[in-house]
């Protein structure tokens, strides 16, 4: 490429040379079966449990929302694929090289709650894991402001530190790591199956036992006001990986090797990790007279040697997904805001650093915050921004990038001033019907008045938000194009 502007390239940030696309569609669906089977997916099928589906409800409704997440995946990642660039630099396509700062921090934003949600639950896995050894809650005392115990927050911190001796190790450990542990994480849901079926008497107990929907149930007649917006935080939840996959995709040898691998390593392992969450779940309403929807609860209720084994196994899978699926994309879109100062390293440390400022417990308190407020939530500033990449790279430019203009200030992508118009307004318009519905969600006791029409528009956030983004960022463009006489 001729040479870029010192202001917008680094060398984390060029595009990929032959040398580096080494990976090959197995890695591909490896780092997949990692980053899925994790705590917080699992959580996903549990807590539909948990609000009262039926277990064939819950697993549909995950595989569902997965399929629909992957179109995006697929699309965005071709451009990875083909071109060599990473997310932040990507969206200078359709925002301009200033204007490429805002879904970059958007997106990182998203992924530092995500990362410090992690860490959490690895921090709480080593202290369960501790508490199991000792015969005692090693929770601790309250701290005030805070609101959790003081062995919480030592173990919350522990993991954290632990987690940052794999920043400087880039992506080449995480494709390592994820390759090698994905087979062991088969075996531990293999036997969470298992103990499942041992204590609810086999499968038929935990598959008969009705919905809360049904005639006479305690949700009865509600099940679409619960499903759709499910529906969405199943999108929702990969919704910023469907941004920054070309973070992954860049290092593809060939285009069918981020095609196939994600193919198979996203909607398979999601469908099958919801089952083994289903299971698991049912029993323990069957067990314990309650779903326990979290599997580190879960784990220390039952207790034993195996108990340790397994604990210790979900420390190093939260390291395993925390490090791909929420530290890789952050660093790059941070080292983008100033590629001359903030290497990916850096962008790293900085990541990190929110995540634990952002007081992630927060944001698991309850089922109810962490599929409606917070997936659906950020799905609601994320699809816009899928919406706008996708008809810009596939319908607009017909996948053909200027991929030297995308490190000058001067070249094809510095609309005026390297802001484009068409992108944020269409980013305003997309975000914007779904704003009330989100406040109502998140502050019911200020924002109660909001009207039913505005609530049930914000059950479909992502969709409406990448359709509207969508059309008016073409129609916008199409103007544009139009008036230059191209």
């Amino acid at each position: 490429m001729s040479a870029p502007d010192r202001d917008l390239w680094n060398q984390d940030l060029a595009p990929t040379g032959e040398a580096q696309r080494t990976w090959r569609w197995w890695h591909f669906a490896a780092l997949w079966l990692g980053m899925v089977i994790c705590v917080p997916a699992y959580m996903l099928a549990s807590g539909l449990i948990e609000q009262g589906m039926s277990a064939g409800q819950a697993v549909a409704t995950v595989l569902l929302g997965n399929l629909v997440v992957l179109v995006p995946m697929l699309l965005i990642g071709h451009a990875g694929a083909r071109h060599g660039v990473p997310y932040a630099v990507l969206a200078r396509a359709s925002f301009g090289w200033k204007g490429a700062r805002i879904p970059a921090v958007a997106r990182a934003v998203v992924a530092c709650g995500w990362y410090g949600i992690q860490t959490w639950i690895g921090g709480g896995a080593l202290l369960t894991l501790l508490g199991v050894i000792m015969g005692r809650s090693l929770v601790g005392a309250p701290i005030p402001l805070l609101g959790i115990g003081v062995g919480q927050l030592l173990s919350f911190l522990a993991f954290w530190g632990i987690q940052l001796l794999f920043v400087t190790k880039g992506l080449t450990a995480v494709r390592r790591l994820e390759t090698w542990t994905a087979p062991i994480k088969l075996v531990i849901c293999a036997l969470m199956v298992w103990w499942a079926m041992d204590k609810a008497g086999g499968l038929g107990p935990i598959f008969h036992q009705p919905s809360a929907f049904v005639d006479g149930g305690p949700k009865a007649g509600q099940f679409w006001s619960v499903f759709v917006p499910a529906l969405t935080a199943m999108v929702g939840f990969w919704a910023t990986l469907a941004l920054n996959i070309p973070d992954f995709t860049r290092f593809a040898k060939r285009q069918t090797d981020q095609i196939l691998g994600q193919a198979i390593g996203l909607p398979i392992p999601m469908g099958l990790l919801a089952l083994v969450s289903v299971i698991t779940t049912s029993a323990t309403v069957i067990v314990f007279g309650k779903a326990v929807w979290d599997p580190v609860q879960l784990a220390g209720d039952i207790g034993g040697v195996a108990v340790v084994i397994g604990l210790l196994i979900i420390s190093l899978d939260t390291v395993c997904c925390n490090i791909a699926a929420n530290l890789v994309g952050p660093a790059y879109d941070f080292s983008a805001l100033w590629p001359s100062k903030i290497t990916y390293r850096i962008g790293g440390w900085i990541t990190a650093g929110i995540g634990v400022l952002i007081m992630p417990w927060k944001l698991l308190e309850t089922t109810q915050g962490y599929i409606f407020v917070w997936l659906v939530g950020y799905g609601a500033l994320l699809g816009p921004i899928a919406g706008i990449l996708i008809v810009d790279y596939w319908l607009l430019r017909k996948t053909v990038l200027a991929v030297d203009d995308l490190y000058a200030k001067d070249g094809a992508y510095a609309y005026r001033g390297g802001w484009n118009p068409a992108a944020l307004a269409a980013l305003a318009v997309g975000v914007a019907p779904n704003l009330p519905g989100f406040l109502a969600s998140a502050a019911p006791h200020l924002f109660g008045g909001v009207g039913a029409f505005w609530t049930g528009l914000y059950t479909y956030a992502w969709f409406v938000g990448l359709g509207l983004a969508g059309a008016v960022y073409w129609g916008m463009m199409r103007v544009s194009v139009g008036r230059r006489g191209e």
